[in-house]
């Protein structure tokens, strides 16, 4: 009789600290998501101008899909499906060059709209997966989770996946966090093991195809996401075969599945990638940019004869940039003929047949520096290691019992797919934007796998929490103002972000930049849309080139000058006159610099005719006769 009222007493305990038992959360989940929606336009109406080089060729291709013109859409640096969810933008709201920023801004809302979606997916996979194996005591609930997750994707979007960012990186961590939801449905027990969120053995194989069409997606997206495709299928085989004790056969059919319908998706595009290098090809960006990061190979501008700018790489370019003149430095891009700026519209058509050969010391060299970079992306991302560590701190641990061991290690499964994509990176690149997924399925896996530890509870603990306070309940409280204040902080950011663009006169974010008003001075200037003009400088040709798309102009030729002060460095030149006959005799209608006003002022160009375009310190020089100026939209 004793005994039994222990174990029942033991049960109410084991109930009252069961992170399922907090009735508020569910309604608080409710809210978040609610309010997600108005905060996320908010911060998308006023995100500031966030537009480069990346972005102008995203635009561009998607202007190249609506017009047909396929042999331009097929890519080996960019990959075409974030140009098509921008096309969506095009049809969606009829913008002109003048406004579309803003029709991209928005088809970016809709893209962490799916984000969130996402979040809710991936967490909840991870939540059941765990409960069909062990309805034991979790730290934190399903809802909790989701709470959390919601919470790190507003932090993330705040900081490097802002809505201003015409980048396919949020696209990308949404399509994988999709795939990575099906990959954990896969890892789930049967139902005829009798646990709770079981799975059909035929809804395993529709979550197969879900995840080989999520990851074909994604690879639609960057081409990075073809190896994590990789991974993702080889590890998921494993844990069938060797953790749920899968038949050989039925493991082979579900990844052959996932597999097909991966190749059912991307294989097209790699027949076209392969077509038209004449060899199989997946995409350039890795390996140009392991050469360019790691190898010390020239990234712009690379001539067959620069031996010494090869760095440890073969280089036996197809078609090279046309050399125009020596010195300076003058560079014709038109035989390439699409982009706005044809130069990083593809860069991998100008530097195709560079092959790097891999060197310990440089790859060395490179690993420390994105050593730095992981930890200054951790310390940038505080929030998460901040509360792991007051859970901790508070009583919850991560306890591998030998009877929950299967479950806690398909948990690991995605964990160890963040941590492989941040190696990926960190061979070559790690930037804040590329690795916030992977962070995502490293941190979210580890609190799903929290409990409250047994001396955390009962009258003769030593913890820090009050009896009638639980642990699961201060962790989900924690989470829960964790995702309050990040939406709180959006918020407040967005806010002032407004006021400081009304003191402006600005409406909207995007309209913040000057180059609005260089491309108004071209065409008060008369440079018709469609002109291949030329640049001089680093500033006006290479950091913001969408002053060129907004003229509706393509820059096809540019003198070289890797330095801040171009006026100088232009009045210095002996054969100046003879540089702007070579860019003449390409047929550009017009020179546009970058300058400071003080050099140009102090210069021997101050007497030739060098147009300041509106009140920016960019100015042109017209090379020919120009037709009388017509008023155009980004004037009007």
């Amino acid at each position: 009789m004793q005994s039994s009222n222990v174990r029942k007493d033991s049960t109410v305990e084991a109930d009252a600290n069961s992170a399922a038992a907090i009735p508020w959360l569910r309604p608080l989940l409710w809210i978040v998501l609610v309010l997600l929606v108005p905060v996320a336009w908010f911060s998308m109406q006023h995100d500031p101008y966030a537009i480069d080089g990346d972005a102008v060729a995203y635009m561009d291709i998607a202007d190249l899909i609506r017009t047909h013109q396929w042999a331009g859409v097929v890519n080996a640096y960019w990959h075409p499906l974030y140009p098509a969810v921008l096309l969506v933008g095009q049809w969606l709201f009829h913008p002109t060059r003048a406004n579309e920023l803003d029709a991209y801004y928005r088809m970016n809302f809709l893209i962490f709209l799916l984000e969130a979606a996402a979040v809710v997916a991936f967490t909840t996979a991870l939540s059941r997966l765990r409960d069909a194996e062990e309805r034991g005591r979790w730290l934190l609930s399903a809802d909790a989770l989701r709470l959390l997750g919601l919470g790190l994707l507003v932090i993330a979007s705040q900081r490097e996946l802002t809505l201003g960012k015409v980048r396919p990186d949020a696209l990308l961590q949404a399509l994988l966090l999709f795939a990575m939801s099906a990959m954990l449905t896969l890892c789930r027990p049967g139902l005829d093991a009798g646990r709770r969120f079981g799975i059909s053995e035929r809804w395993r194989f529709g979550a197969a195809a879900l995840m080989g069409v999520a990851l074909g997606f994604a690879y639609l997206t960057k081409s990075f996401a073809l190896l994590v495709s990789f991974l993702a299928i080889l590890g998921v085989a494993l844990v069938m075969l060797l953790l749920l004790r899968k038949r050989l056969g039925q493991v082979a059919a579900l990844s052959g599945l996932a597999a097909v319908c991966f190749a059912a998706i991307a294989g097209p595009y790699v027949a076209a990638l392969s077509h038209q290098k004449h060899r199989l090809d997946f995409g350039d960006s890795g390996s140009l940019n392991y050469a360019w990061y790691v190898g010390g190979t020239e990234k712009m501008h690379l001539m067959p004869w620069q031996t010494d700018r090869f760095g440890s790489s073969d280089v036996h370019l197809i078609h090279p940039e046309r050399q125009v003149m020596a010195s300076p430095g003058i560079y014709s891009y038109k035989a390439l003929p699409y982009g706005t700026l044809p130069v990083w519209f593809d860069a991998s058509f100008f530097n195709e047949r560079i092959v790097t050969h891999m060197r310990l010391g440089q790859l060395v060299r490179r690993d420390a520096r994105n050593v730095v970079l992981v930890v200054r992306y951790l310390l940038n991302h505080p929030e998460a290691w901040l509360l792991l560590g007051l859970l901790v701190w508070m009583g919850a641990r991560m306890q591998m019992r030998r009877e929950s061991f299967a479950s806690q290690s398909y948990l690991l499964l995605p964990a160890v797919l963040g941590v492989l994509m941040w190696c990926i990176y960190g061979l070559v690149n790690v930037e804040e934007r590329y690795v916030t997924v992977a962070y995502l399925l490293i941190v979210l896996p580890v609190f799903a796998a929290l409990r409250p530890a047994r001396s955390s509870m009962g009258a003769g603990s030593r913890a820090i929490l009050p009896r009638e306070l639980t642990l699961p309940a201060a962790a989900s409280a924690c989470v829960a103002l964790l995702c309050l204040l990040a939406l709180g902080d959006s918020a407040r950011v967005a806010a002032e972000e407004r006021r400081q663009q009304s003191i402006r006169g600005y409406s909207r974010g995007w309209q913040e930049s000057p180059l609005f008003a260089v491309a108004a001075g071209l065409q008060k200037m008369g440079v018709p849309q469609g002109s291949e003009i030329a640049c001089v400088g680093t500033i006006a040709c290479l950091n913001d080139p969408y002053w060129m798309r907004l003229a509706g102009v393509r820059t096809t030729t540019e003198m070289y000058m890797d330095h801040d002060h171009v006026a100088q460095e232009l009045s210095a030149m002996p054969n100046r006159e003879a540089a702007y006959a070579a860019i003449r005799g390409e047929g550009a209608p017009v020179l546009v610099g970058h300058f400071d006003p003080a050099d140009l002022l102090t210069s021997p160009l101050r007497s030739e005719p060098w147009q300041r375009l509106g009140r920016t310190d960019f100015y042109a020089l017209p090379l020919g006769a120009l037709p009388a100026p017509a008023v155009t939209e980004v004037q009007r």
